[in-house]
């Protein structure tokens, strides 16, 4: 099954490994999603800093 990646730094989307792993944000099953990794990636760290707050505010 292949996996796709983001490259931080290029803005690209490549199958497998291709780029060192400091450049690489993944895996993701498809292209498509690996696309998105940057809007992806900021949903994840807003929604997590959301439950650290939540978690502060016990």
């Amino acid at each position: 099954m292949a996996e796709f990646w983001y490259n931080t730094r290029t803005h690209e989307v490549e199958e497998g490994k291709l780029s060192p792993s400091v450049d690489r944000a993944g895996p993701f099953e498809t292209a498509e999603e690996a696309a998105r990794a940057p809007e992806i990636i900021a949903e994840r760290s807003r929604r997590w800093a959301a439950e650290e707050a939540a978690e502060d505010a016990e």
